[in-house]
């Protein structure tokens, strides 16, 4: 009689593995993309969280889903990285959104709005309130889905060869400088510059541009932008976090398997926590050791910053009047940037600002 029922049992569960098997067979295939990044390997980080982000895709898969990274100019350029996915030319690329404007300054809100959103808001914006949603709608329209994967923080207001004292002091100025902010510079007679991460350094030191903006004092001391430029001012007001994104061919995305869509959601996470998490650790040393080689920080002043917003208010209000995509994401977004300084002066702020004024005493 056991042995009868033993026998049974086994048929049974060998029948079952049968019919499991190629069903999970079929939601694990073997999948190989290609992804091109907006930036040098040089940049561990901003370059690195797209080595991170293809790891962890590979490691929840059991390397069956593999995603090679090419740094920029490996397959395309870097400012074309978003063109490559839309075209099919590679399935996925590590870009800032706001290098697109040119194709419509919508692009803008993926990355970063000049006086907008700190990396927290963002992150609650995206991932709370509807900002993924909007965009994606808006991406939509040129072939990509995009998942954020990175944060840079705030960052600097760049590298400048002399003193910027007052709004004068930017009349002329040729200043590399991406996205929206070109525009509202300007306004202010600055001549805005596209330049890619690998090529400021050349064009700075040959004279080529007065003045450029990167990310921060770890990727700016990698860059050496301080052999060539002495004023370090601060804060970057056109980039009060900086966000990064995965970005998808829309054909190849809706092709997966719904458990790779959201490994590929799961692994973006990752990396976006990742790459903020090291800027964070690293930027103070950076900082420190810039100063002590010479570097002379200097803060934007008050009147150079109102300047720059009443610019800023000027082109967000011109933008809207011509472009429908723009004024939604841009009511929408501004809308939630009032509530979050209703909160953040009472906690965050007040918080912040007296441990600054006491760490010495900590």
């Amino acid at each position: 009689m056991e042995r009868r029922t033993f026998i049974k049992t086994a048929s049974v569960a060998a029948a079952a593995s049968a019919v499991a098997a190629p069903a999970i067979a079929q939601t694990a295939p073997e999948v190989k993309w290609r992804l091109t990044s907006s930036f040098p390997k040089s940049l561990d980080t901003i370059y690195g969280a797209a080595e991170i982000f293809s790891k962890a895709v590979a490691d929840m898969t059991d390397n069956r889903f593999q995603i090679q990274v090419f740094a920029a100019g490996e397959i395309v350029p870097g400012l074309q990285a978003m063109q490559a996915v839309r075209d099919g030319t590679v399935e996925a690329c590590h870009t800032a959104s706001y290098y697109y404007v040119g194709i419509d300054p919508t692009f803008a809100y993926g990355t970063a709005i000049p006086f907008g959103l700190n990396s927290r808001m963002q992150n609650a914006w995206q991932f709370q309130n509807g900002g993924m949603e909007l965009m994606n709608a808006f991406y939509a329209k040129h072939n990509i889905y995009a998942i954020p994967a990175g944060n840079t923080g705030c960052q600097m207001g760049g590298w400048f060869r002399k003193e910027i004292r007052t709004p004068a002091d930017l009349n002329g100025l040729k200043m590399r400088i991406g996205g929206f902010a070109g525009r509202i510079l300007q306004k202010l007679g600055v001549v805005p510059q596209q330049v890619a991460g690998g090529d400021i350094y050349p064009a700075l030191e040959k004279g080529t541009i007065d003045a450029a903006e990167w990310v921060g004092p770890y990727d700016d001391q990698k860059l050496g932008f301080n052999k060539v430029a002495p004023f370090y001012y601060y804060p970057g007001w056109w980039e009060g976090g900086a966000m990064l994104h995965n970005m998808f061919n829309v054909a190849k995305y809706n092709a997966l398997p719904a458990n790779y869509k959201a490994i590929l959601l799961n692994a973006s996470h990752h990396a976006h926590t990742w790459m903020q998490a090291r800027y964070d650790a690293q930027n103070p040393a950076a900082l420190r050791q810039l100063v002590a080689a010479g570097t002379q920080l200097r803060p934007f002043s008050l009147e150079v910053l109102e300047a720059c917003l009443k610019a800023t208010n000027e082109v967000n209000a011109e933008t809207a009047a011509a472009n429908a995509d723009f004024k939604r994401v841009m009511d929408h977004a501004n809308a939630f940037r009032g509530e979050q300084y209703l909160w953040w002066q009472v906690a965050e702020y007040t918080y912040d600002t007296f441990m600054i004024r006491s760490r010495a005493r900590g």
